[in-house]
């Protein structure tokens, strides 16, 4: 795959609502799909929201693939793309804030388990212990799962073990703990072109109506969005020369 569309998936995600979001994801990447795009990221905890313990606890989370993954895992098959997926999963006693890559096979290629928990209030969520890229469609991808950017160490860690770029999953509005340059910083230590999917919409103490999803590289925004509704954002992206093909985002609105 030389030159392909990656569509970043900015929603509206209405916290503990899960049945609610499962059907908005199953919307979204469709139509992502039918737009042509290859590669599909969705934001943090697309499934859930942040603050989704206290209105429906942590008891629904189960070991992945369950039942519902197994079948979005079918339709990741039928429509032939690769899905970066975030959303919670159990093993054993524990619970983990992960990242899956889901391949045009259908398959689980592999998975990244966010590592900073404590630098925001996931306390629901234990750390995970290790950040390896992932190979898909030829190319060697490191995930971090939102907050897993604010700190070198990690980016650091996935460019040693051969990542060729670096994509994030987020949920980071603005705000006091807002995003501060480090996105940036990271795509500028590594020398990788760093793609964060990020959300809108409003949960109970959080704002992201202005949060943005953006592709950075050598420390420079390249590609940026932040909006009110939920949109799917699409660019094509030379694999060849790790670089976006526009100059700005082809915004697709959706319902929110």
């Amino acid at each position: 795959m030389t030159v392909g569309t990656i569509a970043l998936l900015h929603l509206d995600i209405v916290p503990g609502a899960v049945a609610h979001n499962q059907a908005m994801v199953v919307e979204a990447v469709t139509r992502a799909a039918a737009s042509g795009a290859r590669w599909i990221v969705t934001p943090e905890l697309v499934l859930c929201g942040l603050q989704f313990p206290p209105l429906i606890g942590t008891g629904w989370i189960k070991p992945q693939p369950d039942a519902w993954m197994t079948r979005f895992c079918r339709l990741v098959r039928k429509l032939g793309v690769t899905v970066f997926f975030a959303a919670p999963e159990r093993e054993g006693n524990r619970f983990y804030n992960s990242a899956f890559v889901i391949g045009p096979g259908g398959d689980i290629l592999g998975r990244h388990r966010k590592i900073n928990t404590r630098s925001d209030s996931l306390s629901w969520s234990s750390p995970g212990d290790r950040a390896q890229p992932v190979r898909c469609d030829g190319i060697t991808v490191g995930l971090l799962v939102c907050a897993d950017a604010f700190t070198p160490g990690i980016a650091g860690s996935l460019k040693r073990s051969g990542a060729q770029l670096l994509l994030s999953p987020s949920s980071w509005g603005p705000g006091l703990h807002g995003p501060n340059g480090e996105w940036e910083d990271r795509s500028r230590e590594t020398g990788l072109p760093l793609i964060v999917c990020n959300r809108t919409g409003i949960e109970r103490a959080l704002d992201f109506r202005n949060a943005q999803s953006l592709v950075v590289n050598n420390g420079t925004r390249l590609l940026v969005h932040s909006s009110e509704r939920a949109a799917i954002l699409l660019f094509g992206w030379d694999f060849d020369a790790m670089a976006p093909t526009r100059e700005a985002f082809e915004v697709m609105p959706l319902r929110n």
